[in-house]
């Protein structure tokens, strides 16, 4: 049938529908949600905003992708990524399959071509151990926001934790701490997934400095000091954001570092000093081993780098 709504006025409906019927998280409704406004403001620019399912064309999902491909990266004022690209056209595809599936007549999902990308966008960014070292200290901890910021930090490299996990930790989940030399807690990871991780000695010493430094009982673990209300108590994934940008700026670091290079710091540390690549993919929460395996292109050049020292050939006779 043809759909007698405009696009965006059955992004709701869609919204819906992945909640009902593919049982996405709240989190991965509001990324969707995200996403399809990008193609709002495309249509928006493109005139078109009361258009119909069943009149998007081929050529206005080429042109979306060549919209999407001048866009900036707002935090390196670079194009956005392929990879970046990809997320905005799954989304639309994503709403195109919800179409077939309640007989709305439009393009079929598989019209949109992802982006190709390459082996350079497919590396990941981590910092050494001494980088990651002048990072935990830069926070000054001789106040109350210094010390949640060393603990959010030492949290961070310890654990493995995406931002969001972190930020949605509360202060019931590390009462009786004090007695205790190391911990493990549950989350919730991505697709509602339960996981267990592990907080090293080091990170639980912070953890305890800044808890009693805190004096309040505020249900989240990390809480915005600045919020006006005991509502938006909590840290948001954004704040996190900006304050490790703001600690890079201070000791010099690559201002591309962000809370998930210090996972990829933590996963790279980890298999460096010889884990397991299955442990490791337990530990991050992968559901596919492939996921984890981009690490290992970083030990692989490694391995590289020490074969060419050490065994170059150059000790040999021609």
């Amino acid at each position: 049938m043809l759909g007698n709504k405009t696009i965006k006025a059955y992004i709701i409906d869609f919204l819906e529908w992945a909640a009902v019927e593919r049982g996405l998280s709240e989190k991965t409704q509001q990324n969707y949600r995200n996403f399809l406004k990008k193609f709002e403001l495309f249509l928006a620019q493109q005139k078109k905003d009361d258009l119909r399912p069943h009149e998007l064309t081929n050529d206005d999902i080429w042109k979306y992708r060549l919209f999407l491909s001048r866009q900036k990266d707002p935090f390196t004022g670079q194009e956005l990524k392929k990879t970046t690209q990809n997320y905005y056209l799954i989304a639309l595809r994503s709403l195109l399959n919800f179409f077939a599936e309640r007989d709305i007549n439009s393009l079929p999902s598989e019209k949109i071509k992802l982006a190709r990308e390459t082996g350079k966008e497919k590396s990941i960014h981590f910092l050494k151990i001494e980088q990651i070292e002048r990072l935990l200290l830069a926070p000054n901890v001789n106040n109350r926001q210094g010390l949640r910021d060393r603990a959010i930090l030492e949290t961070l490299f310890s654990t493995g934790l995406r931002v969001a996990e972190l930020v949605a930790l509360n202060a019931d989940q590390f009462l009786n701490i004090n007695s205790k030399k190391d911990l493990e807690i549950q989350v919730i990871g991505k697709g509602n997934k339960p996981r267990t991780v592990y907080f090293s000695a080091r990170a639980l010493e912070w953890l305890k400095k800044y808890l009693a430094a805190r004096e309040n009982d505020y249900k989240p673990l990390f809480i915005n000091y600045r919020a006006r209300s005991s509502s938006d108590k909590r840290l948001t994934v954004r704040s996190v954001e900006r304050l490790v940008k703001n600690y890079c700026k201070i000791t010099g670091l690559p201002l591309t570092t962000s809370p998930h290079t210090l996972r990829h710091s933590y996963a790279t540390d980890m298999l460096e000093q010889g884990v397991d690549l299955r442990l490791i993919q337990e530990f991050l929460g992968h559901s596919n081993i492939a996921t984890t395996q981009i690490y290992t292109h970083v030990t692989n050049k490694k391995l590289r780098d020490v074969h060419r020292q050490f065994h170059s050939g150059d000790r040999m006779r021609n």
